[in-house]
């Protein structure tokens, strides 16, 4: 307790520190019994792309997906489409969806980090995860320098991307192969829109996603730093083939090549 007051003390976030234990409200054990559970089992990473629009979503079906953000508005046009898994990290994302982010009800599994525990309301088939944001911190020694997490039971790390977050849990969950489907790995800013640091506030539709109301008039998203994107995917490529697993690109088109491409209609069959 000493350690955790000298901290407080010095006006320190607590997840700045690497201590462990440090953060409070996670689903330790829950986390812990998912360890595995889908060890040999492919799965679909699902960006939120305009090249969303153009996946047969029916090759989706009864397949682990995990779903991130506003992927509800998805849902809202594919009635029959909900992911396995659902993620939000971002903290922009939170407040401005929360309510529909609240309202999204999943059969199987929603993760969240940990600091949203008060904002979450509905809590049916919700873990938290402790999530380390030292990528995103300049007082950190690992500011925009990539880690992957071997037990996401303790913490997961953040790397720039929700995507990141969701590979580190994919690996940990024991699957073998991950497909990435709408990640485009471009972004367009818009003239209009207000620009604060590293807050950018939309002033129209947004066409950087599948949908025109994902970060459209009034929302805010974060620069996305690409670059910074890039580091952390080369690193969860090394750690997946490292492991004798394989990480595949299904985008159709995007800018990202980093990973072998591979169609889903070559891997997935659609009953």
């Amino acid at each position: 307790m000493e350690f955790i007051k000298n901290i407080v003390k010095k006006n320190m976030p607590l997840w700045f520190t690497e201590e462990p234990g440090i953060l409070f409200g996670h689903n330790k054990k829950e986390f812990k019994n998912l360890k595995n559970k889908w060890k040999g089992e492919k799965c679909i990473i699902i960006g939120n792309g305009p090249s969303l629009n153009k996946i047969d979503f029916d090759l989706l079906e009864d397949k682990y997906t995990f779903g991130v953000n506003g992927i509800f508005y998805k849902s809202d046009e594919i009635k029959s489409f909900k992911p396995y898994f659902y993620t939000v990290e971002d903290t922009a994302v939170m407040k401005d969806n929360l309510q529909r982010i609240n309202d999204y009800d999943l059969s199987h599994y929603k993760f969240f980090p940990s600091i949203y525990k008060k904002m979450v309301k509905n809590r049916e088939n919700t873990l938290f995860f402790n999530m380390n944001r030292g990528f995103y911190d300049k007082r950190n020694e690992f500011y925009e320098f990539p880690r992957f997490t071997p037990d996401a039971s303790k913490r997961v790390y953040c790397g720039q991307s929700v995507t990141i977050i969701n590979l580190q849990l994919a690996f940990y969950f024991g699957f073998t192969e991950v497909y990435l489907v709408g990640m485009d790995f471009n972004y367009d800013v818009q003239d209009s829109a207000i620009i604060d640091g590293h807050r950018i506030i939309s002033q129209e539709d947004d066409i950087n996603h599948f949908h025109p109301d994902y970060f459209g008039k009034g929302k805010v998203w974060h620069d996305p730093k690409l670059d910074c994107v890039m580091k952390s995917y080369k690193l969860c490529k090394l750690v997946y083939e490292m492991h004798g697993r394989k990480i595949y690109n299904s985008t159709v088109g995007g800018k990202l090549e980093l990973f072998e491409r591979k169609p889903l209609e070559d891997v997935f069959n659609k009953y």
